[in-house]
């Protein structure tokens, strides 16, 4: 690899200086993608679901579920994923990341009991499912919430 042959990653670059009404020649000149006159060519056209006054389709439509503005995004884990750790070894939510078992913690992490489990481990978690907490503490591990 040399400097003469670096170059962004595929799609990771999007230019927005395309420049639109230059001439015929340009494939986007005249009447610069608007097509011919209408209140859709002219500046000013209304914003995105406007129906010219009519009630738009999102606002009849009726509403439905609960939004629940205080809800947690909670990362569940399964202790067969905690399988790649070796016997002793501490596990909190820094060693699962360097694992790539999660991406993100969002707002916590929990382990689930689903899966085999062979290792004794001290695994630090937000939560812990009754299942999960009896498999790593039947092997000799230990369960802490953070």
């Amino acid at each position: 690899m040399e400097l003469s042959n670096l170059r962004p990653a595929e799609g990771s670059v999007q230019s927005d200086n395309f420049r639109r009404g230059r001439g015929h020649a340009s494939g986007n000149g005249k009447t610069a993608g608007k097509g011919h006159k209408g209140q859709k060519a002219r500046s000013g056209a209304p914003r995105l679901g406007f129906e010219g006054g009519q009630m738009p389709l999102f606002r009849r439509l009726p509403k439905r579920g609960f939004k629940n503005i205080n809800r947690k995004n909670i990362v569940g884990i399964n202790v067969s994923a905690l399988e790649v750790f070796e016997n002793g070894a501490v596990v909190d939510v820094q060693a699962l990341k360097d694992m790539g078992i999660i991406k993100k913690e969002l707002d916590g992490v929990k382990i689930l009991g689903n899966g085999e489990f062979t290792k004794k481990l001290t695994v630090k978690a937000n939560a812990f499912s009754a299942s999960a907490k009896e498999k790593i503490e039947a092997l000799g591990g230990t369960t802490e919430v953070i």
